[in-house]
């Protein structure tokens, strides 16, 4: 069988029309007719009928188009990972988190680029759940995420490492002079929050409902980067993934206070969506990212 008849049929099948079919193939519509007469013939079966002046599928045609969508789409996978095979080139779109993008992907994304240069990597910011909501309608090929675990039977989830979730404030805080600090404390002092929706706003949320505290905030901010600079500044305290504030703890710009009654880990996962065909690319990179575990 000729693969191009397939093409032919399903170009047909879009626009319910011979003629429509040929010009967008650029094939005279005796030619298109020619070709799907050959396929009636090779199955044994009716293809198209006439209904009110115009063509639609029947039966068997409904259930051919479903086997020549596979077909096709089976070519073009092959096509793909054979010209991978060679040198991976394409795009993969990555959905991530400020925290994740800025302070642990880097190193990664460099150690990939170095071995593969003419992939493009294309990475988008988003809170966890849209995200996630992001890989299941197909924007995003994978996405990195910093929340709780995960459990989605249309997702495939890999849990990279446990992220801490630090208490930071600066240095000469009241709370930084103390040997021990009660969780109870923290109801008197000025909160600084990630925006709605983030994923370790919630976990705070929570840990405080929990305790009895009153959850109330004095900023809210979109950046990692802005949250650090106002906690310096004195304006309050914040809880940020350890690996956002590493460098800071280190120079001594912000310090961290130690929560006995609250020892919060997010997951850093890795995930994608489970129906999803992974090219050579998304294979190296996605090896590369979990080889800690």
């Amino acid at each position: 069988m000729n693969l191009d008849y397939l093409h032919t049929f399903r170009e047909v099948a879009k626009w319910n029309s011979f003629t429509k079919a040929g010009e967008m193939l650029g094939y005279a519509q005796s030619s298109v007719t020619t070709q799907i007469k050959k396929l009636e013939e090779e199955f044994g079966v009716v293809l198209f009928e006439r209904w009110g002046g115009k063509i639609k599928l029947t039966s068997a045609g409904v259930e051919l188009l479903e086997y020549a969508n596979k077909i096709v789409s089976l070519i073009d996978e092959a096509k793909q990972s054979l010209s991978e095979q060679t040198e991976l080139a394409g795009s993969l779109s990555i959905g991530t988190i400020e925290s994740v993008a800025g302070f642990y992907l880097p190193p990664y994304l460099q150690a990939f680029k170095q071995k593969y240069p003419r992939v493009n990597l294309l990475l988008q910011q988003n809170i966890c759940n849209r995200l996630v909501e992001g890989v299941k309608e197909g924007k995003y090929d994978l996405a990195i995420i910093l929340d709780e675990e995960r459990e989605d039977p249309d997702l495939h989830v890999t849990v990279i490492k446990q992220e801490p979730l630090v208490l930071v404030a600066k240095p000469d805080h009241r709370l930084a002079q103390l040997d021990e600090v009660d969780i109870r404390m923290l109801g008197d002092e000025k909160l600084i929050v990630t925006e709605q929706g983030c994923s370790y706003r919630e976990v705070i949320g929570n840990l405080y409902r929990n305790h009895s505290i009153r959850f109330e905030y004095t900023i809210e901010l979109g950046s990692i980067e802005a949250i650090k600079r106002c906690v310096a500044y004195g304006l309050g305290i914040a809880f940020l993934p350890l690996m956002a504030v590493e460098s800071e703890l280190e120079k001594g710009s912000l310090v961290r206070i130690l929560l006995p009654e609250a020892d919060i880990h997010l997951s850093l996962q890795l995930v994608y969506y489970r129906k999803k065909w992974l090219s050579q690319s998304m294979k190296q990179l996605t090896s590369l990212l979990v080889r800690e575990i």
